[in-house]
């Protein structure tokens, strides 16, 4: 190729290398020696706090929960929340009130600020600000954990039935209600989906505010491909718990989807209680995907979807977020005459640290959008498909290819993507792709928030394991390819074979003379330090051979998008 091409044009990159990271760097560092989080005390007297009361669940082992409630004796509803990483591991403060933060609110880059109670254990509501609001609060142990009895089972059925009883205990308390909702980020939300597929009596609405709905899918494989960076960091921070098995561990021996992997899962159609899920653009690698997908299928009529591109604990706390989170509850467990919150709120930026508009809609993808292949050709991405065969080849270890296409006028593109390549392999039979979608302006490479607090996203990122190729046809649609993941097919030498790869939901506006480029790579795209990496995100991808891509008329690869026209946006 001519090296007189324009940026839209075809060529070799190496695309996890990003200008601008020294700065970055030194904001990581900063934030994590002195996080920009305030924690307060409650006033004496404005929380009745009971720790370590006893639930027996129906098989007869005790776990232990510790209560908040306002201290008058009225019966009022109630938010609860279990989770593995203890009730007790509240944050301390010194002598002069400032907080001694553990290590993942250090490693985990916040946004901040952050300003929560002396109260409030990791990724929990703020007992003290709920309990302000006329509710009761109760934090969990879940089995195995804390001051909990027995051995737990990470995303097992039984640790659905076992806050199934948590909810039907705190439900009978004489402080409560009878009401009684969830709340909570991450795992305390993968423990609201297992427990409403349960259909405890007296939950009566659920906030799954970021979780996964499939642990292989959304966790352990996304694509196929192996994840062995947060994963390590979890199993670390749950080596106090009392475990069946090792999640990491027991992921690693398991390449494909099997009884397992679908035991952890929970019936999503099962679920029939008002459900306000927060589907972030951010979390990409870890709870994105699933969050969506437990909006679409679950069985509640009243469900409503929060979107936004932030970051996951700064969002979580924010007066905005609680707000819809109070409104909420006011309506589905104080019975409240308040309005209904809209179906989707969904927040649209064009940088990580500007948000273009706020908007309600009434779907997820939006009905009206218009789903739009780019073609990869020499030079770039195409509005039509290419008239005459093309093909470019990349080391597998080092290199990659990317294509660009240069907007002429303000497009907002909203919704999940999917590529499909025609791939031939060399000296090797198989491969992990990851791709990327970048946004671009006057040369720049614009960042945006992403998972574990990584302050340098792209708008949206996409893994797929060659040999595992084949789709679950009843779960795939044109613009999210499913991959099956149930046999491996290796890539016999001279094929070409057809892949798709499902992209991540996002929400971004690209200006008119922005450039949006699409990165193929054979390795993840990120730098895998803390400092100026997606840290702890890592992937375990192969490493040796070479890769073509081809297009052409008989071989339409494509990138399809999801344009939502400017007239009615």
């Amino acid at each position: 190729m001519s090296h007189n091409r324009s940026d839209d044009q075809a060529r070799h990159d190496r695309p996890w290398s990003r200008p601008g990271r020294g700065r970055y760097a030194l904001t990581r560092l900063s934030g994590m020696l002195r996080p920009d989080i305030s924690v307060y005390r409650p006033e004496p007297g404005t929380v009745h706090v009971e720790n370590d009361l006893p639930v027996v669940t129906r098989d007869g082992t005790v776990l232990r929960v510790n209560v908040h409630r306002p201290p008058d004796a009225a019966p009022v509803p109630v938010i609860l929340f279990a989770h593995p990483y203890g009730k007790d591991d509240l944050p301390a403060l010194t002598a002069s009130g400032r907080p001694k933060l553990s290590f993942r609110y250090r490693i985990m880059r916040q946004t901040g600020p952050l300003v929560f109670s002396s109260l409030t254990t990791w990724e929990g509501p703020d007992p003290v600000w709920w309990v302000g609001q006329g509710y009761a609060v109760v934090n969990c142990d879940l089995r195995g954990a804390g001051t909990s009895q027995g051995t737990g089972a990470l995303l097992s059925a039984q640790e659905g039935e076992d806050v199934h009883d948590l909810i039907e205990w705190a439900g009978a308390q004489p402080w409560s209600s009878g009401a009684v909702g969830m709340l909570g980020v991450s795992y305390l939300a993968l423990t609201q989906w297992r427990a409403a597929s349960t259909r405890p009596p007296s939950l009566k609405a659920i906030a799954p505010w970021e979780g996964f709905t499939d642990a292989y899918r959304g966790l352990a494989r996304p694509g196929g491909v192996q994840e062995n960076g947060f994963l390590r960091i979890w199993d670390l921070g749950l080596k106090k718990v009392r475990q069946a098995y090792s999640f990491r561990r027991e992921s690693a021996r398991r390449p494909v989807i099997d009884d397992w992997y679908r035991s952890l899962d929970p019936d999503l159609s099962a679920i029939e209680v008002p459900t306000l899920v927060c589907g972030s653009f951010s979390d990409n690698n870890l709870h994105s995907r699933g969050s969506f997908h437990g909006f679409e299928r679950i069985g509640s009529t009243e469900r409503h979807l929060y979107t936004h591109r932030g970051g996951k604990w700064a969002v979580f706390y924010d007066q905005e977020a609680r707000t819809a989170q109070l409104r909420f509850f006011e309506r589905h467990l104080k019975g409240r005459d308040v309005a209904a919150l809209p179906r989707v709120r969904l927040e649209v930026r064009d940088r990580a640290d500007h948000v273009v508009e706020v908007r309600e809609e009434q779907s997820w993808p939006l009905e009206r959008t218009q789903w739009t292949p780019r073609y990869l050709t020499d030079r770039g991405l195409a509005a039509a498909p290419p008239t005459a065969p093309g093909s470019f080849t990349f080391g597998v270890r080092r290199s990659g290819v990317r294509f660009g296409w240069t907007l002429t006028r303000d497009t907002e593109l909203t919704g999940p993507m999917a590529l499909r390549l025609y791939v031939e392999l060399h000296d090797t039979d198989d491969m992990d792709l990851v791709v990327g979608v970048e946004k671009w302006s006057g040369g720049r490479f614009v960042p945006f928030e992403g998972s574990y607090g990584y302050g340098r996203d792209r708008v949206a990122t996409g893994w797929q394991n060659l040999a595992l190729r084949a789709l679950d046809t009843d779960r795939s649609r044109p613009f999210e390819p499913v991959p099956a993941c149930l046999v491996r097919e290796p890539v016999s030498a001279g094929d070409i074979v057809p892949v798709d790869i499902a992209l991540g939901a996002s929400s971004t506006l690209f200006r008119a003379g922005d450039q949006l480029r699409l990165v193929v790579a054979g390795r993840w795209l990120s730098a895998r330090n803390p400092f100026t990496g997606q840290f702890p995100a890592s992937y375990r991808t192969r490493s040796q051979g070479r890769c073509t891509l081809h297009w052409g008329p008989d071989q339409p690869a494509h990138l399809l998008l999801p344009h939502i026209p400017a007239a009615e946006a």
